[in-house]
């Protein structure tokens, strides 16, 4: 199912070295398939392709990238269930959540883009000058395994809208999706060397990419570590580089909010996707006259989480990517334990019935405080701290007190009061009574959460450039 070679210039291409990258199945633990990982020789021949098919795309006009997009949307939807197989597959994601969300995601990234630059002004003028927004070049794209289809088409589509050229490095954990976005792009007629993929490590062509003297700007999601590689390999060319990156955000239920609902809401979020989330509300505030109360919302709205095989239309919870990650997460549930925070439901081990596998318990600690370890580091799996503040000025600041800043969750049955309270966190996005996502909002975040935004009209504009021609009427 799955094309074992690199997409280059239009072309699908064998790679360039004998080096192989083993794509696990996390739920069973079994190799889906071997795939080469590339090296600097592939990455040169693929950003020279991008290099020079941007010569003539850079030039087309806003209605034929309207066209084009409008394509790939065609395109894409015919291969949607094709797409959430294969991300079931690499990442272990449940049926219901690779079709409906995942995959779905893709869909609504190139609906976003689309409406993005039809309402894009591509030129103003001032008094004597002209001003203009152009494509800003090659891309390089560095995508991650948790949502690889969001964060692949949330790059791609707005940087076919914007004219620009690119290449793309999927994550090595989970790039079967990524194949398949490339046989979409294909076959909706992506002109020769505007799209490019080179698998592989970031070592391996991940760096490479970030430090090409002809690549004009790297777009990366991933940890905060990973992007503070990326920044420093780009620093040389002075290129421009968009991060998105961990977050550790704070859901804070505020004394009047309905906390049978705000509660079991939040810890299903947190579990959702396996916690595996840069935005999962992982840190529970809560007021501390209210902590036994949430505690046991908390433990119900948990047992309601079925792990077990992705495939199964009954699981709402699949496993974690990889036995790397698995072993992560345990050791951050047990510092927990021993940090002395209340183990109210989880803890270390497999679930029962999930021997074989990358699973972990849905775990629920309480009487967490801000200093611990399970509430400072982002641990990306299904661990959710509860912590109790005194009044609101206090969850302010235990919700700001994080090197992160990506995103942030407030629950009121009074809205402006709410409102109040977001205005104040130090993140880019803020939830309100629950409220998801929305894919033409900006995404992104403050402090190492990363830089620019993605999404939308917000995300179009990264791809692009001003430039000012001065004398332009007499």
């Amino acid at each position: 199912m799955y094309n074992d070679k690199f997409f280059i210039n239009g072309q699908w291409v064998e790679s360039s070295t004998q080096d192989y990258i083993e794509v696990i199945n996390p739920a069973n633990e079994t190799s889906v398939m071997v795939l080469p990982c590339g090296g600097e020789q592939d990455v040169n021949a693929a950003v020279a392709a991008a290099k020079e098919a941007f010569k003539s795309f850079s030039r087309w006009s806003k209605e034929q990238r309207l066209e084009l997009l409008e394509r790939v949307l065609e395109e894409y939807n015919k291969r949607l269930s094709d797409i959430a197989q294969a991300i079931t597959s690499e990442m272990g994601a449940p049926t219901k959540l690779s079709h409906n969300a995942q995959a779905a995601s893709g869909a609504g990234h190139l609906v976003a883009a689309i409406k993005a630059l039809k309402n894009l002004d591509e030129s103003h003028s001032l008094k004597k000058t002209e001003v203009y927004y152009e494509p800003v070049g090659v891309c390089a794209l560095i995508t991650p395994w948790n949502w690889p289809v969001n964060q692949i088409m949330c790059k791609v589509a707005p940087a076919l809208a914007a004219g620009c050229t690119m290449v793309l490095k999927p994550s090595e954990e989970a790039p079967l999706s990524a194949i398949l976005v490339a046989e979409v792009l294909e076959a909706a007629g992506v002109p020769a060397g505007v799209f490019n993929m080179v698998h592989g490590t970031g070592e391996g062509v991940g760096a490479p990419l970030s430090s090409h003297p002809d690549v004009d700007l790297v777009s990366f999601t991933g940890s905060t570590r990973a992007g503070t590689a990326v920044m420093k390999a780009a620093a040389d060319t002075i290129k421009k580089v968009c991060l998105e990156l961990g977050g550790k955000s704070a859901n804070i239920l505020l004394d009047d909010a309905d906390f049978e609902r705000s509660v079991k809401q939040g810890v299903l979020s947190c579990f959702s996707n396996t916690g595996q989330s840069c935005n999962a509300p992982t840190r529970m505030l809560v007021p501390e006259t209210e902590m036994e109360r949430v505690i046991a919302i908390a433990e119900q709205a948990a047992q309601k989480v079925k792990t077990g095989d992705p495939q199964s239309e009954e699981t709402t919870m699949g496993p974690v990517v990889s036995k790397r990650q698995y072993e992560r997460i345990q050791m951050l549930i047990q510092a927990g334990i021993d940090e002395g925070a209340t183990l109210v439901c989880g803890g270390t081990g497999k679930p029962e019935g999930n021997e074989t596998g990358y699973f972990v318990k849905p775990t629920i600690f309480a009487n967490a405080n801000n200093q611990m370890t399970i509430a400072r580091e982002e641990i990306f799996g299904p661990v959710l701290s509860i912590i109790p503040y005194k009044d609101e000025t206090d969850a302010i600041e235990i919700a700001n007190d994080t090197v992160y800043g990506l995103s942030g969750y407030v629950s009121s049955s009074d809205l402006e009061r709410a409102k109040s309270v977001a205005r104040q966190l130090r993140t880019g996005m803020v939830h309100l009574n629950g409220a998801p996502t929305d894919v033409f909002a900006p995404f992104g975040g403050y402090k190492q959460s990363g830089n620019g935004r993605e999404w939308g009209a917000e995300g179009l504009k990264e791809f692009l450039e001003v430039k000012a021609i001065m004398g332009h009427n007499p």
